[in-house]
């Protein structure tokens, strides 16, 4: 249970910054739609009514998968001055994603508290589109009930008011007619075989005009496919029934498919009292539809209606410039995010995004010779406030996981020569980038030296890269039974790595996760929930894979002193010395794949 718990965490934690850049972005379509509706108020509803039924649908569709087909149809090599272009409109469009590392170990560590918060948005997401969907199958099944016992009426005054109606209008279809014992107005129920459920005791309150007028209002809708477009929109509603834009646009719609309605029905020849008189009746004697897919007569407004049926403004058609603005916002809301999904393909897309960061101006690679003993010693230092970059005797296996942030156990696809070949590596940044550097602040330092990292290896390496989710073992740390022995402390302080020793100053447990995942060979995903800076003395008898792991991933210092062979193995340890539990369990963590990489130019 608590395993299948953690994986559904791991999927809420990728599925989240997704989520909420697709509802910005729909949400910003809808805004930018009212303001069109606005342009149009003028012009007839049924333009205005496809505008927000477009509004309704963005929220099925994410810019995502318009960025994927782009990606799929690449064929052009963005230049480093489209690089910037591309970056500002990855970095607009999708704010929530982009603010978390593009490759982490495991997605940051996650805590006790923050996965109850995950779970309890889940459920409360899901209990109430269940409420929303039990809502509309109840009031659903009224009207189904009512169908039931419904006969189908083929003679007398309504039907032969429809089938002239249908002759008059070109409708090949024969709409059925049925007559059922009901107080519910006339509507149209169904969408691909819809049926005009038509009420006993209305007809005896309607003329013969008015009659023709409420048949030809439902015929619209039937020619419209109007309920099948309110059952588009309730499922959105259920899916995000916690966005209130998603409600008023429910209700622009049903607004602007009544208006529509009123407009046909009046070019139909139609008089406007009417008309207006019938659709009172109607509302005197019948209750409204409970149901948006079920069109009626007597929907939205009344007021509004009565005022803009009885006016008799003339509906304006569009002009060239509306039609000219429409052209364009349609041609926008695709071309965009298909263009950009051309400019930056999907495949190497962790490295092709590079460019904000500095680049360095003079790099110089030979391959890194052993001592006399055979035994090569690892040295690796950025500076970016000198702007250089030092490696001694390190393999390409070890600059991308400091690179990409990542454990061994994160990194797939890798040929064997990443992790034996050694090379020695200085690079340094013109004095213009070093200008640049000297502004960051601290907390900008850290990404801006992994992106240069990133840049040097796409660069000398030809690396290629991407992402990918998958089932993989992990150890999730977390507090024993006998609570944390770890000593709070407040400043940051600095770790000391050995073989067989871990000694904090006052790290956080990031620092701690990390270590541990390198010398156990899979990832430690905190789930403590601790926060802040803690001072700790670790000590363990390494395993001879441990040692193995340590020596052959340049992890530790070479350490000659004797180890105390009576301390505790690695996970005995942290339970007695830390007052941590490393538990085995499965999560879907993220891989970074290596698709290209080719040995460098030596000088």
């Amino acid at each position: 249970m608590i395993s299948a718990f953690s994986s559904l965490s791991s999927h809420w934690n990728a599925i989240l910054p997704a989520l909420a850049d697709h509802l910005w972005q729909s949400t910003l379509f809808a805004i930018v739609t009212a303001l069109l509706v606005v342009t149009l108020r003028k012009y007839s509803a049924r333009v205005r009514y496809i505008v927000w039924l477009a509004a309704s649908l963005k929220f099925l569709v994410p810019f995502s998968l318009f960025i994927a087909l782009g990606s799929r149809l690449s064929f052009v090599q963005s230049s480093a001055a489209m690089n910037s272009e591309i970056s500002f409109v990855e970095e607009f469009g999708r704010p929530f994603t982009q603010s978390l590392p593009q490759a982490h170990s495991t997605i940051a560590a996650h805590s006790g508290h923050v996965f109850h918060w995950q779970l309890l948005l889940l459920l409360t997401w899901l209990s109430g589109s269940l409420i929303v969907l039990s809502i509309w199958t109840r009031r659903w099944w009224r009207i189904f009930a009512a169908q039931r016992t419904a006969g189908a009426l083929s003679s007398g005054r309504e039907v032969s008011v429809l089938r002239d109606l249908e002759h008059a209008s070109g409708f090949k279809a024969g709409l059925k007619l049925v007559s059922c014992p009901t107080a519910l107005e006339p509507g149209v129920f169904g969408i691909f075989r819809p049926v005009l459920l038509w009420p006993d005791s209305v007809s005896m309150h309607l003329d013969d005009a008015h009659l023709e007028a409420v048949l030809a209002h439902e015929l619209c809708h039937v020619r419209r496919q109007d309920n099948l477009m309110a059952a588009l929109h309730m499922f959105v509603e259920s899916l995000f029934w916690f966005h209130p834009l998603i409600w008023f646009i429910g209700a622009r719609l049903i607004e602007e498919r009544e208006l529509a309605c009123d407009e046909a029905v009046i070019a139909m020849g139609c008089h406007r009292a009417t008309y207006a008189e019938s659709i009172l009746k109607v509302c005197e004697f019948c209750l409204s539809s409970p149901l948006t897919c079920v069109s009626g007569v007597t929907g939205a407004d009344l007021k509004k209606r009565m005022a803009y049926i009885m006016t008799g403004l003339v509906v304006r058609k569009l002009n060239f410039s509306r039609k000219l603005l429409l052209w364009v916002a349609a041609c926008l809301v695709l071309a965009v995010p298909i263009v950009y999904g051309l400019l930056n393909p999907a495949v190497g897309r962790a490295d092709n995004a590079l460019g904000a960061a500095p680049k360095f101006s003079s790099v110089s690679i030979k391959s890194h010779p052993a001592d006399a003993n055979g035994i090569a010693g690892t040295r690796i230092m950025m500076s970016l406030r000198n702007g250089s970059f030092v490696a001694d005797g390190a393999t390409p296996q070890t600059l991308v996981q400091i690179a990409y942030h990542i454990q061994g156990s994160q990194l797939a696809g890798a040929p064997d020569w990443m992790n034996s070949a050694k090379y020695d590596i200085s690079a340094k940044v013109d004095k213009a980038a070093q200008n640049e550097l000297n502004k960051l602040g601290e907390d900008q330092r850290g990404a801006t030296g992994q992106e240069m990292l990133q840049q040097l290896l796409a660069s000398q390496f030809k690396l290629k890269v991407h992402q990918e989710s998958r089932d993989l073992p992990v150890y999730e740390l977390v507090v024993s039974e006998g609570g944390s022995k770890l000593q709070k402390a407040g400043d940051r302080g600095m770790m000391h790595l050995g073989t067989g020793e871990l000694i904090s100053k006052g790290t956080p447990l990031a620092l701690l996760t990390e270590q541990l995942s390198a010398r156990l060979g899979r990832t430690v995903i905190d789930k403590t929930g601790l926060t802040g800076n803690y001072a700790y003395a670790l000590r363990w008898t390494p395993s001879a894979e441990e040692q193995a792991r340590v020596k052959h991933d340049e992890l530790a210092s070479p350490d000659t002193r004797l180890l105390d062979s009576s301390a505790p193995p690695l996970l005995n340890a942290v339970q007695e010395e830390l007052g941590l539990t490393l538990q085995p369990a499965t999560e879907h963590v993220q891989v970074l794949v290596i698709d290209h990489i080719e040995q460098p130019s030596q000088d």
